[in-house]
C-alpha cells in the first residue's frame, strides 16, 4: 500500500454528528466577544475615570474566582480560562452604574455564575443569560444605587454634583423638552449618544464603538446580523408609531450593547433563523413597553430575560421538518 494511500485510510474518521469540522472553539470565540467589548469597555473606563476599572474589576474577579469554585467544588474540569466567565464578569460591568460600592458588584457576579449559570449545569445548558440575571439581582437588592449614575466626564462642570439622570430617566421624568434642554439642542443630543459622552451604566458608552465590536463579530460569523438589526429597528419603529424620537430611544440605554452583545447569547436564543427573527422583534417591542408603559425608564435587561423564558417555546413552534418529512 502507498504511502498516500495509508494517508487517506488515517484521515477517515467514525464519529457521530456534527461531521463539519473547523478550528472555532468556545474559548476562541468567547475571547472574541471580549476583544470585541473592549474599545467601549476602555472609553467606559476614559468617561466614567478609575471607578469604572475598579467596579469591571471586582466583576471579572468575581465571576472567574466564583467558576473556579463551582468547577472545584463539583469536580468539573477546570475551563475558567475558556473566557465565558471573563465575559460574563465584563458584561455584567457593563450594565451597572461605575460608582457602585463594591460589595454590590461582587455579589452580582457571584450571583450570575453560581446561580443562572451552574445551577443550570453550566455553560450551554442557562436558560438565561447570566449578566443580565446578575443585573437584575443587584437591581432589586439595592434599587436606589443602581439607578444613581455618574456623571461623563463631558458633563464635568456643565450639570451640579456628581451624578445625573440617564437620558430615558429625563424623558420619562420631565419630558422630551427638558431632554434637549439638558444638552442643548437635537444635534448635540444624538452627538452625545453617539459619542457616549452622557450618564449612565458603563454599556451606555459610545454607541459607535459597541456597533464597530457588533460588526466585528458578525464578520467572524459569530453572531447573526438579523438579531441586533431587527431588534434595534423595532425599537426604532414602535417608538415611531407611538410619537415618540426613534433616534433616541435607538442610540439610549443598553439597547445596542444589549441588542449585539447578549440578544445573540448562542445559549439563550432559538436556534433556527426565524426563531431568532420571532425572538428579536419580541425584545425590541417588550423594550419599547417597559420603557413606555412601565415604571422603569430602561427595558432592555427585561425584555431579553422574557424572551429567554420563551426560547424553549420558539424552538418548538418553529421547528425545521425532517428531511422527507411531510409538514
Amino acid at each position: 500500500m502507498s504511502t498516500e494511500a495509508k494517508i487517506e485510510i488515517e484521515n477517515l474518521m467514525v464519529s457521530a454528528s456534527p461531521h463539519i469540522r473547523c478550528d472555532e472553539s468556545i474559548s476562541k470565540i468567547m475571547w472574541s466577544v471580549n476583544a470585541a467589548l473592549a474599545p467601549a469597555a476602555l472609553f467606559s473606563i476614559y468617561n466614567f475615570g478609575m471607578p469604572a476599572l475598579f467596579t469591571m474589576v471586582i466583576c471579572i474577579v468575581a465571576a472567574m474566582a466564583t467558576e473556579y469554585l463551582v468547577l472545584k467544588w463539583q469536580d468539573k474540569p477546570m475551563v475558567v480560562n475558556d473566557g465565558s466567565a471573563f465575559l460574563t464578569g465584563l458584561l455584567l460591568a457593563m450594565n451597572i452604574p461605575a460608582t457602585l460600592p463594591w460589595y454590590m458588584p461582587l455579589a452580582g457576579s457571584i450571583f450570575a455564575i453560581a446561580i443562572a449559570k451552574h445551577t443550570m449545569g453550566g455553560l450551554g445548558f442557562n436558560i438565561f443569560n447570566p449578566a443580565l440575571i446578575g443585573r437584575a439581582f443587584i437591581l432589586a437588592s439595592w434599587p436606589i444605587a443602581m439607578t444613581t449614575w455618574p456623571i461623563s466626564k463631558d458633563m464635568v462642570g456643565k450639570v451640579d454634583g456628581l451624578t445625573s439622570a440617564t437620558p430615558l430617566g429625563i424623558l420619562k421624568q420631565q419630558g422630551y423638552q427638558k431632554l434637549l434642554e439638558h444638552f442643548g439642542d437635537q444635534g448635540a443630543m444624538y452627538k452625545s449618544l453617539f459619542l457616549g459622552m452622557r450618564s449612565g451604566s458603563m454599556g451606555e458608552t459610545s454607541a459607535i464603538l459597541l456597533i464597530l465590536g457588533g460588526i466585528y463579530l458578525i464578520y467572524k460569523g459569530y453572531i447573526k446580523w438579523q438579531v441586533p438589526v431587527i431588534m434595534i429597528g423595532t425599537v426604532g419603529v414602535l417608538t415611531a408609531a407611538f410619537g415618540g424620537d426613534p433616534i433616541l430611544h435607538m442610540m439610549s440605554g443598553g439597547l445596542i450593547l444589549g441588542a449585539f452583545y447578549m440578544a445573540t447569547d448562542m445559549v439563550t436564543i432559538p436556534i433556527t433563523m426565524k426563531g431568532q427573527i420571532i425572538f428579536a422583534v419580541g425584545a425590541g417591542a417588550l423594550t419599547v413597553l417597559i420603557r413606555l408603559q412601565g415604571g422603569y425608564p430602561e427595558g432592555v435587561c427585561y425584555a431579553i430575560l422574557l424572551m429567554n423564558c420563551v426560547t424553549p417555546l420558539i424552538d418548538r413552534l418553529v421547528r425545521p421538518v425532517k428531511y422527507g418529512a411531510r409538514r
